[in-house]
């Protein structure tokens, strides 16, 4: 929300800052429920995308920049097809601080994931002929472009976590609650692999960056 005619600047109640405040908090509101029925559609999408555009894009605030850019490249084709949707329903559940389990608003939107079970030390990537899988929301870009850059070096992409995969990649962009969250599900499963014996590692978005850039 803007004060395009400059009628609330010199208001206690009304200035920029609080409007701006109040448009975020909307998005956030906005967002919890359009995940409400756990599907997102191609008119969800667009409505989003255009909102964010016309109200808080001039906020420069690094979340609500990440939200927006990957719903414009989700909707650059002008489809929103069946993976963007998913990945878009749970970068929105993370951004409203909801989980699968009690899609109720929590206060830790978008906040980085603590107390996560990484491996200690973090192992030295191989690529050739190794599998990854990813979870949660990739800071990098959408799902499929951190896939690529796996492809592209030799290794390959596992269908879901098991004790053939060797890393399991988590999104730097997640809620902190990882063990209730929608993509908890396969760090425990991941978590409960290792302990049992299997070889895969538990690794962050950052240091599977580190080993692709330096």
């Amino acid at each position: 929300m803007t004060d395009l005619h400059k009628e609330f600047e010199n208001s206690r109640f009304y200035h920029e800052a609080r409007i701006d405040r109040r448009s975020a908090d909307l998005l956030i509101g906005l967002s919890a429920g359009v995940v409400a029925d756990g599907h997102i559609t191609q008119q969800e999408a667009e409505f989003l995308e255009n909102w964010i555009s016309t109200n808080v894009a001039h906020l420069d605030d690094p979340v609500i920049n990440l939200l927006y850019r990957r719903l414009s490249d989700m909707l650059a084709d002008g489809v929103l097809d069946a993976d963007e949707s998913v990945e878009l329903l749970a970068i929105l559940r993370s951004f409203a601080g909801l989980s699968a389990a009690r899609p109720g608003a929590t206060g830790n939107a978008f906040t980085a994931p603590a107390n996560l079970p990484l491996c200690v030390p973090a192992p030295e990537l191989e690529w050739d002929g190794r599998l990854f899988v990813f979870t949660g929301v990739m800071a990098y870009g959408p799902r499929k472009a951190c896939e690529a850059l796996v492809t592209e070096r030799g290794g390959q992409i596992g269908p879901g976590v098991s004790k053939k995969i060797h890393y399991l990649v988590i999104g730097t962009v997640g809620n902190e609650q990882w063990l209730h969250s929608t993509y908890g599900t396969k760090i425990k499963k991941a978590v409960e692999l290792r302990e049992a014996g299997a070889e895969i590692s538990i690794i962050s978005e950052d240091h599977w960056q580190r080993a692709l850039f330096g």
